[in-house]
């Protein structure tokens, strides 16, 4: 069943893809292009050996259909930037640079790319975040319910919290009556009744475990997301990639999700009538 979700290619042409990062979550995104039909145009890596270039060249762009970017936080804006000035549309899953979303935009719109960018883009995380936002929601009637969240990443991972803990509590914030305000730092007293609070450790090898708590003195409901590999959030990559395809823009994981998940229940509707 995996392996067919890997090779479905959902009648999108063969694209010719630029891997803009070869660590371990390029390596990954590899070996879903190449399962989905696609080619590895050009592998970029300023550290990897066994990258093919260190940047993003135009001759490298023109023989290019997209871009997949996995670097680090100080590497991402010079990356798209490359991507913006060649007319290459760009995915991108790097995390830690939400503070420059404006400086982003500016770049996309003043160009005729394509750009998509998002924390997660694991499917099952999103449907995880659906359920959240409803047993927020669902918690409101109900102040002995507290909420709090906490996270673990690979000994590996710079940036903390994560992209997805930060959309785990903008979700929260947006649908609890309670809660309004996010603390990821360490608490050297007791939390507003306000402020969430999210935290992060980190070490090992864990490729990912988000849980949101809502707590009471009389029971707990904890809703878990952990990822058992990097593969979903590649295939979720490549297939945001292959949604991208033909678009001009700035877009969230967001857009794509939430038409991949109505064209799934529109089919099952047709499906079931």
């Amino acid at each position: 069943m995996l392996d067919l979700a890997l090779r479905q290619n959902y009648s999108t042409p063969n694209m010719r893809i630029a891997l803009i990062g070869y660590g371990g979550m390029g390596r990954e995104v590899e070996k879903v292009v190449i399962q989905r039909g696609h080619t590895v145009s050009v592998r970029i890596d300023p550290a990897q050996k066994e990258a093919d270039a260190r940047s993003l060249s135009e001759e490298a762009a023109r023989t290019s259909d997209m871009a997949i970017e996995f670097s680090h936080a100080e590497a991402v804006m010079g990356n798209v930037g490359a991507c913006a000035r060649f007319g290459l549309s760009v995915v991108t899953g790097t995390t830690g640079w939400y503070g420059k979303l404006d400086e982003m935009r500016r770049v996309v719109e003043g160009s005729s790319i394509g750009f998509l960018y998002g924390s997660n883009f694991s499917i099952g995380a999103h449907l995880f975040f659906a359920l959240v936002a409803a047993a927020t929601e669902l918690s409101n009637p109900c102040p002995e319910y507290d909420i709090m969240g906490w996270e673990v990443h690979h000994k590996r991972k710079k940036d903390s919290p994560s992209g997805t803990a930060l959309t785990l509590a903008r979700i929260v914030t947006g649908k609890s009556d309670r809660k309004k305000k996010v603390v990821t730092e360490r608490l050297d007293r007791a939390p507003a009744a306000d402020e969430m609070h999210f935290a992060s450790v980190r070490g090992g090898e864990v490729p990912g475990t988000h849980t949101v708590l809502l707590d009471s003195a009389f029971d707990t409901i904890e809703l878990t997301h952990r990822a058992r590999s990097r593969g979903g959030f590649a295939l979720g990559a490549v297939r945001a990639a292959e949604w991208l395809a033909g678009r001009k823009g700035f877009f969230e994981v967001n857009d794509f999700i939430g038409e991949l998940l109505r064209n799934g229940a529109e089919s099952e509707s047709r499906r079931t009538q």
